[in-house]
């Protein structure tokens, strides 16, 4: 309850005021779960105006939705009026939002049963729809209807799947088979958030639970270059993912699997960001080399240490090996040279010792001195090099 201690003052200082105010959402969740809590959402009776009133220190980040950030020790917490949404118009955002005074009608409007538990600031726990039952059961359910669930916001779909990765638990039928009846609405939904819901689903713990589900409700059909893959899907659930530490790696893993041969133009789809797309890339391309020989002093070099690391990672799970990548990380820091900033000769001492005039040959023969320094043909000085070069004739 530590957590949730330090964030008391707001509930009592609102309940001070004659408002109500509880712990909503995840954090209560995971804290009925006994997982780590991440940030801690606070439900209010109290409209925008009046928590602004109350905490001079505040970021007015959704009014719209009631959502106001108060900053408290410099911790920023969510406080949101209880509300009720309506009118879904896109499948994914309520065209009207109103505010109200019942906590019962703010948990309502919530996806799944787990999520619209409230906690008061002593710990009692408030439970209308019965999501702590569905936290024993290891379940997820949604509040109400899942085919009206559904139609409300699409996105919903996929946050169902990603909870059976992260959490371990199964999806009810009632709200399984909701999901393969809804499944085309995927369409509507921005396929930025579509990415951050599979980003999550890769890295969960149980991500192996997680993919089969993507064929069984059919929302591979409506994920990017996945809509044939099915079968590769089902084989991705057979490796073992919990090695997966990072999103470049669970992307790299998953598109190797399913057989994805321009990977850019894959990702590209996905609208991820460049940074990523070239690390995705990177690991893909040294992955596929790894599988043709070992890590010499040249592959370690191109590669780099992150993405060795990252590729060896991907190797030993696909060839099914222990992750050991100490190795990788040792022969990486022993390299004479890490980049060619380091190399001790530039340009200009090849034009100086030449007397030739610049052109393409000169990227060529530091090229070579890198191979020669990475290989410990010569060791990494100006004589050492220069002496090297004449002995092979090269100046």
């Amino acid at each position: 309850m530590e957590r949730f201690e330090q964030a008391s003052s707001i509930i009592r200082i609102l309940k001070q005021r004659g408002y109500e105010a509880y712990f909503v959402g995840g954090s209560v969740r995971d804290y009925l779960i006994n997982r780590p809590i991440g940030d801690i959402d606070i439900a209010t009776s109290a409209l925008p105006d009046e928590v602004m009133k109350i905490f001079p220190r505040h970021v007015p980040v959704g009014l719209e939705h009631g959502t106001v950030i108060v900053l408290d020790e410099d911790v920023a917490y969510e406080v949101t009026t209880f509300r009720t949404e309506s009118g879904y118009e896109d499948f994914r955002r309520p065209s009207e939002v109103a505010f109200v005074r019942s906590l019962t009608e703010d948990l309502q409007r919530r996806d799944f049963t787990m999520n619209a538990i409230a906690m008061t600031e002593e710990g009692e726990i408030l439970d209308p729809f019965g999501g702590r039952r569905a936290i024993q059961n290891k379940q997820i359910e949604t509040v109400g209807n899942p085919h009206e669930r559904f139609q409300e916001d699409a996105l919903r779909m996929m946050r169902g799947v990603r909870f059976v990765s992260v959490l371990g638990f199964t999806l009810s039928e009632a709200t399984k088979q909701a999901i393969a009846e809804h499944a085309p609405l995927l369409r509507h939904i921005a396929i930025e958030r579509i990415a951050a819901e599979f980003e999550k689903l890769l890295l969960g713990r149980y991500v192996q639970q997680a993919l089969p589900l993507l064929k069984e409700t059919k929302l591979y059909e409506y994920l990017p270059y996945l809509e044939k893959k099915q079968n590769e899907l089902i084989q991705a659930s057979v490796y073992e993912w919990a090695y997966v530490t990072t999103d470049t790696e669970a992307w790299a893993l998953l598109l190797y699997i399913v057989k994805i041969n321009d990977a850019e133009t894959v990702l590209r789809s996905w609208k991820l960001s460049n940074k990523k797309i070239k690390s995705i890339t990177a690991v893909l391309n040294f992955l596929k080399k790894r599988h043709m020989q070992d890590w010499d002093e040249l592959l370690l070099y191109e590669a780099g240490e992150e993405i060795a690391v990252m590729a060896e990672t991907l190797y030993a799970i696909l060839n099914c090996k222990h992750v050991h990548t100490q190795r990788v990380k040792k022969q990486y820091q022993s390299l004479p040279i890490h980049n060619r900033k380091q190399l001790q000769v530039t340009g200009t001492d090849l034009l100086q010792w030449t007397e030739k005039k610049g052109g393409p040959w000169v990227a060529a023969l530091l090229e070579e001195i890198e191979r020669a320094v990475l290989y410990r043909k010569t060791a990494n000085s100006r004589e050492s090099i220069k002496e090297w070069l004449n002995t092979c004739k090269l100046l």
